[in-house]
Order: C-alpha cells, then structure tokens, then sequence
C-alpha cells in the first residue's frame, strides 16, 4: 500500500481503535465504534519559516495522497458495521513546522479525499490542529457525516503516539466512527436553528 505514497516519507501508521461496551454501567444500545488512522512522515517544509502560498498548495496536496491511505485503513476496521456515521481529523505538526502546515493538511482538501473514500459524506468535517513535541495528545473531533446536526454522531477521542512527531515530522489523523454510547441527547433541528439565528439577527439589526 505504501507504494501509492509518493509525495512524502512516510515513518509509521498507526491504527487506534476504541469500542464501547458498556457505558454508565449500562450495556450499549448500537455498535459503538470509533477508529482514528495515523501517519507520522517527514515535513517538508520543517525548519523554512513561514508557510508560503506555494508551501500551503504543496501540503493540500499532500493531504489528498495520504488522506486516502489512511481513509481506506480506518474504513476497513468498519467495514462489518456499514457507512459510519461520524467523522473527524487532526494534526500534530513538529515543532520545526509552521501551524499553517498542518492548517493546509487539514482544511482545504484532506475532505475530499474522506468523502470518496466513505462515499458519502457532504456535512463538514470537524478538525483540529497543534504545533507539539513527540506524544503530545490531541483530541479527535467526530461530527455526523451526512447531517452536521446529528447528535447521536457528535463525540470525541484523544489519541497521542509515543514518540512523535519529531520536531521535523507531523502526524496526521483521519477518524470515521459510528455513534456515541447510548446516545440520547435531542437539541434543536437545522431549521429550527435557523430560524432562531434569522430572529436573532432581526432583533439586532
């Protein structure tokens, strides 16, 4: 597989799997699995300063190549459970790296390559990003897939690797999971945010 990764030198992958059981000592009600994908490789960019526009271009795409790898090994872990539900990402960027690195690792197109891979998936995907030192942890945001106001989706896990990132590497997540355990918390709809967001705006205007 790694053979399909050209852009970058690639150190490790790492796969980290959480499923629940149990929760407030009750058994679960739904299969309630979360898998985060990781890659610890080399910046290229390490130690230039400042993230240029090229800089960032080159890291976008970047994130499509390995995006991808790390969609198809975290999608193989659920593969028995059917499309998973939520999803999310993350960054740790090496502290010879500039933040703007991992922000173009993340934003810009890192999705697209999620979304193919899911083969769905048109709600934004929750990201998060750090410059830090070697097993710093980061918390992997999960946001519903299909719906962004699909509760039952919306959790979270903290993932770290020992050892990295170096100061010269980044480790990049990718995260696809199905609900949150026992799950039932109802908020408001879509539209009846927005109809509370248009009365809000009218009142200020």
């Amino acid at each position: 597989m790694t053979d399909s990764i050209k852009l970058v030198k690639v150190r490790q992958f790492h796969l980290i799997e959480r499923e629940t059981l149990r929760e407030a000592g009750e058994d679960v009600s739904a299969v309630t699995r979360h898998v985060v994908s990781g890659v610890v490789f080399e910046n290229p960019l390490a130690g230039k300063g400042a993230a240029s526009a090229a800089d960032l271009e080159r890291m976008a795409e970047i994130s499509v190549e390995l995006g991808t790898e790390l969609s198809k090994r975290a999608l193989a872990r659920l593969a028995d459970v059917g499309r998973p539900r939520a999803y999310g990402k993350g960054v740790i960027v090496g502290t010879d790296g500039d933040a703007e690195h991992g922000a173009a690792l993340i934003h810009p197109r890192i999705g697209l390559a999620m979304r193919r891979t899911l083969g769905a998936g048109p709600a934004l995907i929750p990201g998060n990003g750090k410059v830090a030192g070697p097993g710093t942890p980061i918390d992997i945001i999960f946001g519903g897939a299909e719906d962004a106001w699909d509760y039952d989706a919306m959790d979270a896990t903290t993932v770290s690797i020992p050892g990295a990132p170096g100061p010269s590497e980044i480790a990049l997540f990718v995260a696809f999971g199905t609900v949150r355990a026992n799950a039932r918390v109802r908020g408001a709809s879509a539209d009846q945010v927005a109809k509370l967001v248009a009365d809000m705006r009218s009142a200020t205007a």
